[in-house]
């Protein structure tokens, strides 16, 4: 089974955002030893807990600091962005570090009402927009345009002699129709999703004309060493998503979490356990949904709980 990383740049406990992104290269260049097949950093805006707005500066630090493994935005917010700027940025990345680009694409605002203002102040406007940047943005992927089109001599330089991979990224019917449409293969946030997950998976599996689909499901994985601390971890991530989710301006720390109940919430997505056990899990989500690859989140109160938990992925999936 292939195993990939969506990296969403956390802050751990008394940690700065130097810190977080520090911690982003380290996780990737263990995920280039290990054989990790994409490592992904996400985009958000004006969020205490979470440390890249711009994914693709974060991409250029670690690609310096990794040999093998695939690099990619899971994804860069298109609403906010003008395909032209994207595809220039995108080549310049797959200039530097051949053959290893993904372009995945968001429509979500990443943050506040008030950040997605100062971005993109028409931002509704720009959603409705979004299949039509879409074919702008993968015309100049592929230099190729229509010859009556406005930018048919138009190039995003520098050319990369492989052009990045370009990927859809949702949780909702409309993404996947949207996929499917533009000949896009799909990532599924299956761990933010509320939804009749394996609806929105065959709907766009059924409406792929094409012969290149590929889907990946990303999950919200804590793996540890020992069974009781992965039942702390995961009694922390619950609670902490509520805590943090609500806007609080600091983070929240193991003992914290211990003292709040969450007997009353819905069932998490989260999969946690010893590395045989979360191995079991992935295996029944890889059975369920039948994705090409699996893309695991991760995020715990401390570093070292995180580098453990794909180390031991690792051990489970990829050093057989």
């Amino acid at each position: 089974m292939k195993l990939s990383i969506l990296d969403q740049s956390p802050l751990f406990l008394n940690h700065s955002a130097a810190d977080a992104l520090e911690a982003s290269k380290e996780l990737a260049m263990l995920a280039d030893q290990l054989g990790y097949t994409r490592y992904w950093v996400t985009e958000h805006h004006n969020l205490t807990n979470l440390a890249c707005p711009a994914p693709e500066v974060l991409l250029g630090f670690i690609g310096t600091h990794t040999k093998r493994i695939r690099l990619g935005a899971g994804a860069i917010l298109l609403p906010h962005y003008q395909p032209y700027k994207v595809a220039e940025v995108f080549h310049t990345l797959a200039t530097l570090f051949p053959g290893r680009i993904d372009l995945g694409l968001g429509r979500a605002p990443g943050g506040s009402a008030v950040a997605t203002t100062a971005l993109s102040p028409r931002f509704l406007e720009e959603v409705w927009n979004m299949p039509e940047k879409v074919d702008e943005l993968l015309g100049f992927l592929s230099n190729s345009f229509p010859t009556d089109h406005l930018y048919r001599n138009l190039r995003a330089a520098p050319i990369p002699d492989t052009a990045p991979e370009p990927w859809l990224l949702g949780t909702s019917l409309k993404s996947a129709r949207l996929a499917a449409e533009k000949g896009l293969s799909y990532a599924f946030g299956y761990f933010m999703s509320d939804k009749d997950d394996h609806e929105i998976f065959e709907t766009y599996r059924k409406a792929y004309t094409g012969k290149n689909s590929r889907t990946i499901l990303a999950v919200s994985v804590t793996c540890s060493e020992t069974e009781v601390l992965a039942n702390e971890l995961a009694h922390w991530s619950q609670v902490a998503s509520d805590y943090h989710g609500k806007g609080a301006k600091t983070l929240l720390t193991i003992e914290e979490a211990r003292k709040v109940s969450i007997e009353d919430k819905q069932p998490s997505k989260l999969i946690s356990g010893t590395k045989e056990e979360v191995k079991e899990k992935l295996k029944q989500l890889q059975a369920d949904y039948h994705p090409d690859e699996l893309m695991v989140t991760t995020i715990t109160p401390n570093r070292e709980d995180r580098l453990t938990s794909f180390r031991l992925l690792g051990e489970a999936f990829l050093q057989d």
